[in-house]
């Protein structure tokens, strides 16, 4: 399956409309696709779309449990933990789990020497599989409320995608942190979705720094053309950055993302747009996915 990530560097730049459309077109023109949302935190594009569910999953990881009356209080656990979740008092007799900041790492089980730390599963969110017609789906990742991190979750759904064929549309978290890199990283394209404003290009930057220092092929598109300024696409030129596509603001989009629709659907001459976005993409980097 050939991935294209749809990211940006901020919210509200229009990642999820872009990702949307483009799967919307892509089964306009019967073309094996799905797309995973993989922004855990607030996953939002199947409303785009009418769904039933097929599958949901758990997803878990192990967070220590300490048996006090086997700890000798000798501190390693904690001095092993990179992340500061095993508070610990040794006069007063006093270790706490802080479940918060636990990463399920297992370096703490590792370090005891006195089978004072055992493993219980903890829920950090879902994985549902989502049905269209039948032959389309959308694989949503959702995270539970006060978990610290999406990065499992999102783990956990990019894994789904592997037993599958086509096309892959996923939702990238906005931003440049961990879950970004988590989602990127296993891509063969990324589209980077911007907005010609001094705050787009802040962040389109930081976005375009992340790629390269990986090494992932990508390029742009700016969604609202026709407001701001020029000067996004003047760090393209300078950049030698490609420009895949330019979506103008005009208020039928608007309406149309603001009631729950694919533009795609009713618009055909955008719909050619993206499927020509794809293809592009296809040509230059189809061969990537076998080198992932």
């Amino acid at each position: 399956m050939f991935r294209i990530a749809v990211a940006s560097g901020k919210g509200g730049t229009g990642k999820t409309f872009v990702a949307t459309n483009i799967f919307q077109a892509l089964m306009q023109n019967n073309q094996q696709t799905l797309l995973a949302d993989c922004d855990a935190e607030a996953p939002n594009a199947a409303i785009f779309f009418n769904t039933v569910q097929d599958t949901i999953s758990e997803v878990t990881q192990l967070v220590p449990v300490i048996n006090t009356s086997k700890c000798t209080f000798c501190g390693k656990c904690h001095e092993y933990c990179n992340y500061n979740a095993i508070f610990i008092i040794p006069p007063a007799g006093i270790i706490k789990v802080i479940g918060d900041l636990c990463h399920g790492c297992g370096a703490c089980l590792a370090a005891c020497n006195y089978d004072a730390i055992l493993e219980k599963p903890e829920s950090l969110g879902q994985v549902a599989k989502l049905s269209l017609d039948g032959s389309h789906y959308i694989i949503e990742s959702r995270m539970n409320i006060g978990v610290m991190s999406p990065v499992k979750v999102i783990k956990a759904a990019l894994n789904e995608i592997d037993h599958q064929q086509g096309i892959a549309i996923i939702d990238a978290p906005p931003g440049t942190s961990c879950p970004f890199i988590q989602t990127v990283s296993g891509a063969d394209y990324t589209i980077l979705v911007t907005e010609p404003t001094p705050f787009g290009l802040s962040d389109l930057k930081q976005s375009v720094e992340t790629l390269r220092i990986i090494k992932k092929p990508f390029g742009i598109i700016i969604n609202r053309h026709g407001q701001g300024n020029n000067d996004v696409r003047e760090f393209l030129l300078k950049g030698n950055i490609p420009l895949l596509l330019e979506i103008p603001y005009k208020r039928e989009i608007a309406v149309a993302y603001s009631v729950g629709k694919p533009v795609a659907e009713a618009d055909s001459f955008f719909a050619e747009q993206l499927l020509q976005v794809v293809k592009d993409i296809l040509a230059n980097h189809g061969n990537s996915s076998n080198k992932r």
